[in-house]
């Protein structure tokens, strides 16, 4: 069952990965993910994203860490607004091609 599971997170993060609007995922991740964030890192969260060891290295990693926190905070996102999100961490703190 935890492969299932697994393997359905690996192929959304995968297609989530693929295209987003940066635009629509900053709005979804200040509206869902900064309190946590902030709560784990303090200020306004961003140090999740530049600590050091960078724990992301890729754009497949980050669509995956991405899908992992929906399913790990019971956020109903579609594929579409991870992909947004991805864009979004993506444009703003990773630039990954």
């Amino acid at each position: 069952m935890r492969f299932l599971l697994l393997m359905s997170l690996l192929a959304v993060a995968t297609s989530a990965g693929a295209a987003g609007d940066p635009k629509v995922g900053k709005v979804l991740h200040d509206k869902h993910c900064i309190s946590c964030h902030a709560k784990m890192f303090g200020g306004d969260g961003s140090k999740i994203y530049t600590r050091s060891p960078r724990l992301i290295n890729d754009k497949t990693a980050l669509a995956q860490r991405v899908a992992m926190c929906v399913t790990q905070t019971g956020t109903k996102w579609f594929p579409e607004d991870e992909a947004n999100v991805v864009a979004y961490l993506n444009q703003q703190f990773y630039k990954f091609k």
